[in-house]
């Protein structure tokens, strides 16, 4: 399989007919939105689009993955996407995380930072979680009404 958890549209949400809710278990990566302005060329050529970086991702879809998640974990490279979900705690956590809740089409809808020991109240309208270790959504300049994208890792070989 090329891509993790199935068919993916454009603008990276599950495509049709990818099964219940299209995700699956696994790596991926987290596309972020470039954070320069286009650039016009002094010498009149097209602008220069945006740059976007990649973070590396984890989804977690099955609900065994779900339950899981960071617990038991000292601290995660890049950021864990659960899918579905609209609500998460930090209980019996060993470090603080940052948490975003995603809607349908993964446009950031609030962030927060969670120390642990601590349950999060649910968004209405959160349709999957993004955590990631405390600051790290800051540095990544995270914020809601930003659409994110995933997309499988390079085939290797």
């Amino acid at each position: 399989m090329s891509e993790p958890g199935g068919a993916r549209g454009n603008d990276g949400t599950p495509g049709r007919g990818s099964g219940r809710g299209g995700w699956a278990d696994g790596p991926a990566l987290l596309r972020l939105p470039g954070d320069r302005a286009p650039s016009a060329d002094p010498h009149g050529a097209s602008p220069s689009p945006p740059s976007a970086r990649c973070v590396p991702l984890e989804i977690a879809a099955s609900y065994r993955a779900r339950t899981r998640g960071l617990l038991g974990r000292d601290g995660i490279e890049g950021a864990l996407l659960l899918t579905p979900a609209g609500g998460v705690h930090t209980i019996r956590m060993r470090f603080a995380i940052d948490v975003a809740y995603l809607d349908r089409g993964l446009t950031v809808l609030a962030v927060r930072t969670m120390v642990p020991g601590r349950l999060g109240r649910p968004r209405l309208r959160a349709r999957h979680v993004l955590e990631a270790e405390a600051g790290a959504m800051a540095r990544w300049g995270l914020r809601p009404g930003i659409t994110l994208a995933v997309e499988p890792l390079p085939d290797r070989g």
